[in-house]
């Protein structure tokens, strides 16, 4: 069993994992990395082993019960994780080319920025956000609640104090932006981590722990085990010693964590899967000509808060979909590491036989392919980019998540009408409202029952909450809501004369 990774074309990686702060080989079933552009291995290595797993949380819990990272003063633990992301930030080139490999996102595409510039940007705001909100927060007593029946007076105070052992399970669409939300804003709370990453595309995460050795975080605070099955995510989201589940992926598999750990209690904060509605307004149709380059360069489909179902006048649609077509004319589909590619392939033949069920799913039931709608006929997992002219919301394109290049076109009556439809769906994690009436565009937005809605704009920040309503997720990631989701309330009730 490989205990060191092999490489190709200059991208390498020890394959070796963090565990309680050393650096260790796997001793697990092997893990082979296949690099989507070309359907072959990239690397192969032998992943962690549930025992392994096991003496991960047995650190972690006895390092957070021993309190030297929990309580540090916040001002120390910043310290430490501002000296580890000023490494991250060292380290991009070759974070980069690790991305590029593993999950064939077009390194001259805009999307590779979203890979690693966007996620070390907004964790730095993080950083920078976290001193700014108190430990202690005084309760809104009312005057007679202050005085005691039985004399003197009453202080009640709400204090934040870390949740204690974190199992961080993250997707294979972005591995270090979804990491990185997950690990600096737990540890800056004082918990301590133990990251799990997609076994599709474990290598830019496991270099995270070399990076974190070299940064000097203290041994027993953070673990970055990687597998090749599902042995250890299950260990995790059930073992008694694990208080918080941070979980990014389909709705279907977060279900399944949530029921893992109900039987010991675990809190849960779960990003899961999304169907997005961008609505057009009819004083800005433009802004739907090129919704399938967005959805479709923005990493092949392959992301949750992409505006995958497009909402326009009924009238307009035809104008609509030949203006979509003749967008996707420039498109550049090829292997990952050529710059002049705009779009890459999907992460395996698995996702490629996804897309091409729903197409079929979605002819079947009424639907016309204007574009695209099957395999690319070159090696490696390609979709050609697809627009599908759907006749009604209820069509399976519309209602299930895809994560391909595939973006569904629905007329609507009147606006009424669009704000039905958008909400007509299970999931709700985004949304988009297009319109030059910047007012009118507000009150559609506010209708809308999704966890994030942008308006003229896509906008992510480290200082602004995202997450999901319905069945797209518990919890919310980034912003101040971000930070506490690590944090435990405790209240404190003082009396004195």
């Amino acid at each position: 069993m490989a205990s060191e990774a092999q490489s190709i074309e200059g991208v390498q990686d020890s394959g070796h994992m963090l565990l309680g702060g050393r650096l260790v080989a796997g001793e697990g079933a092997p893990i082979t990395v296949i690099d989507p552009s070309t359907g072959q291995p990239t690397a192969t290595f032998a992943g962690a082993s549930v025992a392994q797993f096991g003496k991960a949380i047995a650190i972690a819990r006895a390092a957070y019960e021993e309190g030297q990272w929990a309580n540090l003063r916040p001002v120390a633990r910043l310290g430490i994780l501002q000296a580890y992301l000023d490494l991250l930030n060292v380290n991009t080139d070759r974070l980069r080319r690790l991305i590029v490999r593993e999950t064939g996102c077009p390194i001259g595409s805009f999307a590779i920025r979203a890979q690693v510039e966007s996620p070390l940007h907004q964790m730095q705001q993080m950083l920078d956000l976290y001193p700014s909100l108190p430990e202690l927060v005084e309760n809104p007593l009312t005057l007679d609640e202050r005085v005691a029946v039985t004399g003197g007076f009453v202080q009640s105070l709400r204090r934040y104090v870390p949740v204690g052992v974190v199992a961080a399970i993250s997707a294979y669409n972005f591995p270090l932006h979804i990491s990185l939300w997950k690990l600096l804003p737990a540890l800056a709370a004082g918990n301590s981590v133990i990251l799990r990453p997609s076994p599709l595309t474990p290598l830019a995460t496991l270099a995270l722990g070399e990076i974190a050795v070299e940064a000097g975080l203290p041994e027993g605070v953070l673990s970055i085990l990687a597998e090749g099955g599902a042995e250890g995510a299950q260990l995790l989201t059930t073992h008694r010693d694990v208080n918080l589940v941070t979980f990014t992926g389909s709705t279907s598999v977060g279900i399944r964590v949530a029921e893992q750990g109900a039987p010991t209690m675990k809190r849960m904060h779960l990003e899961l899967g999304g169907k997005s509605a961008q609505i057009v307004l009819p004083d800005k149709i433009e802004a739907a000509f090129d919704a399938a380059v967005t959805v479709c360069m923005s990493h092949a489909g392959q992301g949750c808060v992409l505006g995958t179902r497009l909402f326009v006048p009924e009238e307009e649609k035809p104008k609509v979909l030949a203006a979509m077509k003749a967008s996707l004319d420039y498109a550049r589909i090829g292997d990952s590491t050529d710059p002049s590619t705009t779009m890459g392939p999907v992460i395996s033949e698995a996702q490629m036989e996804r897309c091409e069920r729903y197409v079929q799913l979605a002819v079947e039931a009424g639907a016309t392919v204007v574009t695209g709608g099957k395999r690319a006929n070159r090696p490696g997992f390609y979709f050609e980019p697809t627009i599908l002219d759907l006749p009604d919301n209820r069509n399976p394109a519309a209602q299930d998540e895809i994560f391909g290049p595939v973006i569904g076109v629905i007329g609507y009556r009147d606006v009424e009408h669009a704000i039905e439809m958008a909400n007509d769906s299970e999931l709700g994690l985004s949304g988009y409202v297009h319109g030059k009436d910047a007012r009118a565009a507000l009150e559609v937005a506010k209708r809308l029952r999704t966890g994030t809605v942008n308006v003229n704009t896509f906008f992510a920040s480290g200082n602004a909450s995202s997450g999901g309503h319905k069945l797209s997720g518990v919890g919310r990631e980034r912003g101040v809501e971000g930070i506490r989701a690590f944090q435990e309330i405790q209240v404190l009730n003082l009396g004195g004369m």
